[in-house]
């Protein structure tokens, strides 16, 4: 039986596009797991059951490694102990301006969750102190390897 694929929705296409032409001249920061070693690497896939969270961060170019920085804080520090959290990247972006956050959850549940935290309002403060976000809730549809 054929498999059948379901049609992208144009949020999707939007945020599939957006991430991908931006990761295209980014600079990656190893990924961390919940155990924190950064030695292992995002599983990017069709079909799972993974929810993606994309943060693309725009920045001065001065700023872009004490984002980075507070970026790589806020993986070990809080989301790394969330339940539910899988991994985080963080991509700085070449001309300096920008910076993405790619995080993987269990579920948009999770994601709910960590938001409702105590923990979370502090440290988005920080970085809208320094940094203006714009935050996309994914789901993998496309993947093509060479």
């Amino acid at each position: 039986m054929p498999e059948i694929k379901p049609t992208p929705s144009r949020r999707a296409i939007v945020a599939t596009s957006l991430g991908a032409g931006a990761l295209l001249a980014a600079r990656i920061v190893p990924s961390h797991s919940q155990t924190r070693s950064s030695n292992m690497e995002a599983t990017i896939r069709t079909g799972s059951d993974i929810t993606t969270l994309v943060n693309v961060f725009t920045v001065e170019p001065d700023k872009q490694q004490k984002l980075v920085q507070l970026l790589k804080e806020g993986t070990e520090n809080f989301f790394s102990k969330q339940p539910g959290f899988i991994s985080s990247s963080v991509h700085a972006g070449k001309e300096g301006g920008r910076a993405i956050n790619y995080s993987q959850w269990k579920s948009a549940g999770d994601i709910e969750n960590f938001r409702k935290d105590p923990k979370f309002m502090p440290y988005i403060q920080r970085l809208a102190a320094i940094a203006k976000a714009e935050t996309i809730l994914c789901e993998v549809v496309e993947v093509n390897h060479a």
